[in-house]
């Protein structure tokens, strides 16, 4: 019987160029065109609905959080998934880590997408408006806030308020960006040194790495407390930080995947990818999309079993007022979508299907993201209803991610895409095994 070997005219040497393709240039041009063209439709929407009395610049600024929720989960979950890679050594490193480190050389970008959402931090948090408790108590008197968000303003506001919201968010990127300029030098000054010395860089690396995933799910935890879940004073949850760990390494992935197959169009890449590697990584992938739902969904079952008015209405804001129709449509798009093709041994192989499926799972993140924040707003809970502000959702988000992906294209032009001196390498250049 005749074998086909699929890794026939795989090259077992690395080739001479090890930098980006030119068509990522192509990536960077197109990216700011389009980031472009979709600000000046933020902006006239803006327009629109401010003229219209629909909050027109409300929306744009919530807009612009989901814009920078997604980013940052890019920026520091590709810092988080670089350290996990660094502990646990795998051969998809080689593949990943430098579109990984690239990734997080846009904290910079991301840091200002923040600065601009804390200038408008009050069109964004009850607790930046009334900032003592007189405010309080004449905005309960007024019948602008309920009693029990009078209560939770008083009681968080020793945290809640717009003082230690910059210094945690500041000393958060500081932690970040501490961490990025540490991995990424070093990673570096790795390749200019000997073979000899991969052991002990593989030691510095982890001793760096395991501490820091400890930090980073600290640090992070309390970025997404300031950032999204005090958007609505009364709501929390001990599960919410981790929901959204798990989200970043969700979206991490699906971006770097899409990234690896679009570079393995040509060289270095074209030699690196193997369909055992990709398939390797459409099995982890796969993994964070059964841990998303599940942690999702044990939250929602904890909290609607126990029915309590202080937990439920935070569900119930996100299901009625056809808002039943978005949960259900994140669903799908969010966990059964992704869940269903990615159990399919062929997709995970097929780097076409692949492509689509990981496109579909950014955009099944921004859609879930939008689902997140929208409801904590008194116009919006329990009233899902067209505006000018819902198209927001869309243009200033595509808006911000296009500015992100040209800076990143440019980062992954700036170093060698593969990393030399790694044990690795000498068994991913090796041809894939033969089969019938």
């Amino acid at each position: 019987m005749a074998h086909e070997t699929h890794g026939a005219s795989h090259a077992k040497t690395l080739p001479a160029d090890l930098g980006a393709p030119a068509f990522v240039d192509g990536w960077r041009s197109r990216a700011l065109i389009v980031g472009a063209a979709a600000a000046v439709v933020a902006v006239i929407l803006a327009f629109l609905g401010q003229a219209q009395n629909q909050l027109g610049w409300d929306h744009f600024i919530r807009a612009w959080v989901l814009g920078l929720m997604l980013t940052f989960g890019w920026a520091v979950g590709g810092l988080a998934l670089l350290m996990v890679q660094y502990c646990s050594g795998g051969k998809w490193g080689l593949l990943l880590r430098r579109p990984l480190e690239a990734a997080t050389r846009t904290l910079p970008l991301v840091f200002v997408y923040w600065a601009v959402s804390a200038i408008f931090m009050k069109k964004l948090y009850l607790w930046a408006v009334y900032t003592n408790p007189t405010d309080t108590a004449a905005a309960l008197k007024n019948g602008l806030i309920s009693e029990i968000q009078a209560h939770c303003l008083n009681f968080k506001r020793p945290m809640l308020n717009p003082t230690t919201y910059v210094i945690v968010s500041v000393l958060c990127f500081a932690i970040w960006g501490l961490y990025t300029w540490r991995l990424n030098a070093l990673g570096l000054r790795r390749d200019s040194e000997s073979p000899e010395t991969t052991p002990r860089w593989i030691k510095k690396l982890e001793n760096i790495s395991g501490p820091g995933i400890v930090v980073y799910s600290l640090t992070m935890t309390a970025a997404v407390i300031y950032w999204v879940m005090s958007m609505d004073v009364t709501w929390f949850s001990s599960v919410y930080g981790l929901l959204f760990l798990v989200g970043q390494g969700y979206s991490v992935l699906a971006l770097s995947i899409l990234t690896s197959i679009c570079l393995s169009k040509a060289e270095p890449f074209k030699t690196l990818l193997r369909t055992t590697e990709q398939h390797d990584l459409g099995k982890l992938t796969f993994a964070f999309v059964m841990l998303n739902i599940y942690l999702a969904f044990g939250q929602f079952l904890i909290i609607w079993s126990g029915n309590l008015p202080d937990e439920i209405n935070w569900y119930l804001d996100r299901i009625r007022g056809h808002w039943g129709i978005i949960i259900t449509l994140d669903f799908i798009f969010h966990w059964l979508t992704p869940f269903s093709l990615l159990l399919s041994r062929d997709i995970k192989r097929n780097k076409k299907r692949l492509v689509l499926v990981c496109q579909w799972m950014i955009f099944a993140k921004a859609f879930d993201l939008f689902w997140l924040i929208e409801p904590n707003f008194k116009d919006a809970a329990r009233n899902l209803h067209f505006s000018w502000g819902i198209l927001e959702y869309i243009a200033v988000p595509v808006a911000m991610v296009s500015v992100w992906v040209a800076a990143f294209s440019h980062n992954l032009k700036s170093r060698a895409l593969v990393q030399t001196n790694d044990p690795h390498v000498a068994e991913i250049l090796e041809p894939e095994h033969a089969h019938a």
